[in-house]
């Protein structure tokens, strides 16, 4: 019952979100952002915003590399129409790399992500992908608070498949700001993105639906992976998650379905789905940092189930690159919504190290 009432709150702010999309007094500063790229009956379409002007056209190959200079795209043509025609990714149940760099939740901070990345030497200073064979993990919440969401995605997308061309992989964590922004709950959007509703008379969420580039993308990432002995999640795994048997390929199949369906129907009738969307599921759970009653051998039980070393989580800031109970669960969100420098989790040959924005490398475990 608590669960229902949880829901039925979240929809009617979502609805209130919607309905004040136009009552948002419009800034003072110009607005520049996009691109936004939609597939409509069968043609792709480009939207954008320079100086508070709305501008769209029809993309094609043989305009897209005009566009994908005056946007400082780092990716071709061919990628786009591959994102609607892939199909649902199956994340394997284990992944195998050498190395790993982790960030924590971006919220729009584009710049700071970006410094924090060449810091590590994940990316040049073209900002193109220099980590060979490595494995990058972004842990969610590339969403919300900050004024450079679309950027920050953007720049993730190219670096993905730039990534793949090298033998390396990028794997995008879903967290509680993708579920909310899905959802139409608008209420940690920057004032600029309020503007970019009022100019172009739709709202933000539609930006990021199933017919546009990144919110198909979207779509397809899952909120859980393994690589090597460590689980990667947003927020953390509860001790009720092991209770109801959820496996990470449920969790992820789950999802995935979810965001792919009419969310609220199928929420409704889901009882474990219901479960994973709120606070001790995935992308909510904030256990290891507020219930003081947590111990290391309750860790020890969760590990156990899901055959990992350790677990890093975001979603909860710290002031720095935190390890707790042993060294068992990893704390990677060190503020970037707060302005503060951006630090990376590097894992190499079985070793963790925090890099700092300087480029300082400190080993924690």
């Amino acid at each position: 019952m608590k669960s229902l009432l949880h829901l039925a709150l979240i929809l009617i702010l979502a609805n209130t979100a919607r309905a004040a999309v136009y009552e948002v007094p419009a800034s003072r500063i110009p607005v520049k952002d996009g691109p936004y790229i939609f597939l409509a009956n069968d043609e792709l379409k480009i939207k954008w915003i320079r100086n508070d002007i709305v501008r769209q056209s029809t993309l094609n190959e043989k305009n897209f590399k005009k566009y994908k200079k005056k946007f400082g795209l780092h990716f071709d043509f061919p990628e786009l129409t591959k994102t609607f025609s892939a199909e649902q990714v199956s994340y394997p149940c284990r992944i195998e790399a050498d190395s790993i760099a982790v960030l924590g939740d971006i919220h729009g901070e584009y710049n700071i992500y970006i410094d924090a990345l060449r810091s590590a030497g994940v990316i040049d200073y073209d900002n193109d992908w220099k980590f060979g064979t490595g494995h990058l993990v972004i842990m969610g919440d590339v969403f919300d608070r900050g004024d450079k969401v679309t950027e920050s995605f953007w720049h993730l997308y190219g670096l993905e498949k730039q990534a793949e061309k090298a033998g390396g992989k990028v794997h995008i964590l879903l967290g509680n700001h993708e579920m909310l922004v899905f959802g139409g709950d608008l209420r940690y959007i920057s004032d600029k993105y309020r503007k970019v509703e009022v100019l172009t008379g739709t709202n933000y969420t539609s930006f990021y639906s199933d017919s546009s580039v990144i919110g198909r993308w979207l779509r397809q990432k899952p909120v859980m992976i393994t690589i090597n002995d460590v689980l990667f999640v947003h927020a953390g795994i509860s001790e009720e998650m092991v209770s109801r048997h959820l496996s990470v390929e449920d969790v992820n199949r789950k999802i995935t379905e979810t965001l792919r369906d009419e969310r609220d129907t199928v929420i409704c009738s889901d009882e474990d789905l219901e479960f994973l969307e709120y606070e001790e599921g995935p992308v909510w759970y904030r256990g290891y940092f507020n219930d003081t009653t947590f111990c290391e051998s309750r860790v020890d039980s969760i590990m156990a189930f899901y055959d990992a070393r350790y677990i890093v989580v975001g979603h909860t800031p710290q002031r720095s690159i935190t390890v707790k109970f042993g060294g068992k669960i990893i704390a990677t969100d060190t503020g970037l919504m707060y302005h503060r420098p951006g630090e990376i989790l590097i894992y190499k040959n079985g070793i963790f190290y925090r890099v700092s924005a300087g480029g300082t490398r400190t080993r924690i475990i």
